[in-house]
């Protein structure tokens, strides 16, 4: 005999089935890095590093990649300024690790909340480019540059930004707002993952805690 079907169970089972496919290719994601990262190191120890044509044809490489991840950047911005989603977003966000305080209720908008995703995507764009010049500037190490020609890129291309804006993803499961912390270590500096079920952020709001909109 065949059961009744149920819109919310089989709602349910989608999103079910769509997160643990998305966390299949999350661990595809990572084990490709370390792929590409070793294969990169053998290769690099092919190059004649010391041939100074071949070195700025790899520097050029990798200034190009970032120019690339800027471009890419600029046109989420674009795309969040045009959509302009002025809906409400409310979540908790987890306190710092080793806290004894409660997490704190934010309230932004989804254009607010995609603007301060993108300048963190910036951020991490130029403290990558920071590290990156002072190894090879200062401490004169040139392998890096390929490994990170390519893995920003792959990086930038995966990002939950990205999936939304130019692939037209629909932001729901894993890409429902707030994000979720990738494993690492920022990650590791908070307690747990920013909440937005209706539950947690009641709480808050009847704790006072936090409140305040976010332009």
């Amino acid at each position: 005999m065949a059961l009744p079907f149920s819109p919310a169970i089989g709602k349910q089972g989608h999103l079910q089935r769509t997160s643990a496919v998305t966390k299949a290719f999350e661990r595809n994601g990572q084990r490709t890095n370390l792929v590409i990262m070793l294969g990169m190191m053998q290769v690099s120890k092919r190059i004649p590093f010391d041939d100074p044509n071949v070195l700025n044809t790899v520097r050029a490489v990798y200034l190009g990649s970032n120019v690339l991840i800027v471009l890419l950047y600029l046109y989420i911005g674009s795309q969040i300024n045009k959509k302009k989603d002025l809906t409400t977003l409310k979540y908790v966000e987890p306190p710092p690790m080793g806290s004894t305080e409660e997490g704190k209720l934010v309230t932004t908008t989804i254009q607010a909340y995609d603007k301060d995703q993108l300048r963190a995507l910036f951020r991490g764009q130029m403290m990558g480019i920071a590290i990156m010049g002072f190894m090879h500037l200062y401490m004169k190490y040139t392998n890096p540059l390929l490994i990170q020609s390519i893995l920003p890129v792959k990086s930038a291309l995966e990002s939950n930004l990205v999936k939304i804006h130019i692939y037209g993803q629909p932001a729901s499961g894993d890409l429902k707002r707030p994000f979720k912390q990738a494993a690492g270590f920022m990650s590791a500096m908070q307690q747990g993952q920013a909440q937005s079920d209706k539950k947690a952020v009641e709480a808050a709001e009847k704790s006072g805690r936090g409140g305040a909109k976010e332009e």
